[in-house]
């Protein structure tokens, strides 16, 4: 990272927002812990909705505070509309109001060798609840994502999935989502329930908790109650890990040497993708 360039320039980190105060305060403690590992830089929070400050809010505190390069992080696991759309409009038109303000947008969490560390210790956390004679290849994992219309990201989802099946030697496993993205995650539990497995874990691959967390909890207890024969567990979600603040100061390190990038072979927005070829070309709004 060029040592000129850091000492010069702020680091907005951007949540999603919720309405769960305990919400945000896992996000602000990841914040916290990633100015502890950048004590020479200054870093703000923001939020794309819900929360104050907002995104233009937050910028306009770093232009009064002097800074003229502003590196905005997404803390969002995937790139989707949000990453795609919404957060870059709201930095272009700041920028466009504000020209002497230069802003470099980094790339989504992604699939990334960290997360999937994190993902493997949030699993691995709540075995010992199975007890005694416990086996993974008697074990089905679901992987649920947030879900949405972007397939790209719906389909990193499924990578991740397959990459824990294979990596740790679950019996079975599949992916589910909490909204838009088929299949659901109660729907995707009663078919895979067909398989006859005894014990299953749901693991939410999800950054903070709210809204999405409580009804992944829900949807366990009550697939739980109706089926009193298996044992279903849900694995904690990723929330702040030393791993993720290192992953965030390499999306970080990429931002400012002009090495972010998303997956723009599958972007529907760039080329035509089965199913989504309205969308090529379709204009960067912030809804």
């Amino acid at each position: 990272m060029d040592q000129t360039l850091s000492s010069s320039s702020a680091v907005l980190l951007i949540g999603h927002g919720t309405r769960r105060a305990a919400g945000v305060a896992e996000f602000q403690n990841l914040a916290h812990q990633l100015q502890q590992v950048l004590p020479d830089r200054t870093c703000l929070s923001a939020f794309l909705e819900l929360v104050d400050p907002g995104i233009p809010q937050a910028l306009e505190i770093l232009r009064q505070q002097g800074f003229r390069h502003i590196t905005a992080l997404p803390a969002l696991l995937m790139a989707a509309g949000h990453i795609k759309n919404d957060i870059p409009a709201l930095l272009h038109n700041f920028q466009a109001e504000h020209p002497d303000v230069q802003i470099t947008f980094g790339a989504d969490l992604g699939i990334h060798p960290n997360l999937l560390q994190v993902a493997r210790e949030r699993i691995e956390s709540i075995e010992a609840d199975f007890g005694l004679g416990y086996d993974r290849r008697d074990t089905l994992l679901m992987v649920i994502g947030r879900g949405g219309s972007d397939p790209d990201a719906n389909s990193n989802i499924s990578k991740i999935t397959r990459i824990l099946w294979e990596g740790m030697g679950f019996g079975w496993a599949e992916t589910a989502y909490t909204a838009v993205a088929l299949p659901l995650m109660a729907d995707a539990l009663e078919r895979t329930h067909r398989l006859g497995f005894k014990q299953t874990i749901v693991f939410p691959y999800l950054l903070f908790t709210g809204r999405l967390i409580e009804q992944v909890q829900a949807t366990v207890a009550d697939y739980q109650s109706r089926h009193p024969d298996v044992r279903a567990l849900m694995a904690p979600y990723l929330n702040a890990h030393p791993l993720i603040v290192a992953t965030f100061v390499e999306r970080l390190a990429e931002a400012e040497r002009g090495a972010a990038h998303m997956n723009c072979q599958f972007c529907p927005y760039r080329t035509p993708i089965v199913g989504r070829e309205d969308w090529q070309g379709a204009p960067q709004t912030a809804d």
